[in-house]
């Protein structure tokens, strides 16, 4: 199979490059070889490399910046996505798209599902991706699926996990908020799962987080403890658990965003899933790896 890939550089398309088996012939495109908000680059891409199936990471994925940059974070999300779509449908190639939780408000008090109502994001960045899905799901008849996740880090790239590393070394001691519940995702599980999704041509909307749930400070507690029993780090800091309130950001955040998994689990039976923690314990052992090598 012959797979393009949009978004290389990010996290996701790096781990896909990590992950994906020698059946697969990939052509990895960064924003300076493809920007899909073009619609003319998408089709002649498509047309050019002809393949089996486009996976979508290509995102503008800053929530704070796509407030005031509207247009921006809109041409990519949602008009790429429209883009992508049409040109999938002409070339007749399956479409897999990374979506996200953030185009639901967080009012629920249970793991929202994938046929849960998504109508109010609270920001531009989660209106722009569900302005996406709508788009590719009106387009294309069939031979699609969209995979929404949360929370993702790899040892590649910029994220929550390495930012706390750094902040950990750095500062006598942290603040973190307590009060947003999700649930940490690691890339190269995503990334397994894309490869199933594509195997199988999964249709449809599905959830694909780290199994259980964490408010972002439990998530950088557990990064101390595990992160100074591998040596990452010499001496814990103290952690204090903050509400949001206490750390004001253009973009509001949901404060529930817990993705119910089970429609992925029983589409996807191979899968292997397992607690965010444990899968945290595994990136940091990859992460250690790499920067032993660097």
């Amino acid at each position: 199979m012959k797979i393009l890939i949009t978004g290389a550089g990010g996290q996701l398309a790096w781990e896909l490059a990590q992950t994906a088996s020698t059946d697969k012939t990939l052509v990895l495109l960064g924003r300076e070889q493809l920007n899909i908000a073009d619609q003319a680059a998408v089709s002649a891409a498509i047309a050019e490399h002809q393949p089996d199936a486009v996976i979508n990471a290509a995102a503008y994925t800053n929530v704070d910046a796509a407030e005031s940059n509207r247009e921006q974070a809109i041409a990519v999300n949602s008009i790429g996505v429209e883009n992508l779509a049409t040109a999938c449908v002409k070339q007749q190639c399956y479409l897999l798209h990374v979506s996200t939780d953030f185009v639901f408000d967080g009012s629920a008090n249970r793991p929202y599902k994938p046929d849960a109502i998504a109508a109010d994001p609270l920001g531009v960045y989660g209106l722009s991706k569900l302005q996406g899905e709508q788009k590719l799901a009106a387009i294309m008849p069939n031979d699609w699926a969209i995979l929404r996740t949360a929370w993702v880090y790899s040892a590649h790239g910029n994220n929550f996990v390495k930012t706390m590393l750094r902040l950990m070394r750095e500062k006598p001691s942290l603040g973190v908020i307590a009060d947003q519940i999700g649930s940490p995702t690691w890339a190269k599980y995503l990334a397994v799962a894309c490869w199933a999704a594509v195997d199988k041509k999964l249709q449809g909307i599905h959830h694909c987080t780290g199994d259980g749930v964490a408010s972002w400070y439990d998530f950088a507690v557990a990064i101390q403890e595990l992160a100074i029993a591998r040596g990452m780090l010499a001496t814990a800091v103290p952690v204090a658990p903050i509400p949001t309130e206490a750390y004001p950001t253009p973009a509001q955040r949901p404060s529930y965003s817990v993705l119910n998994n089970q429609s992925l689990q029983q589409a996807l039976p191979e899968l292997q899933h397992e607690h965010w923690r444990s899968a945290l314990a595994k990136m940091l052992d990859e992460l250690k790896q790499l920067e032993s090598k660097a």
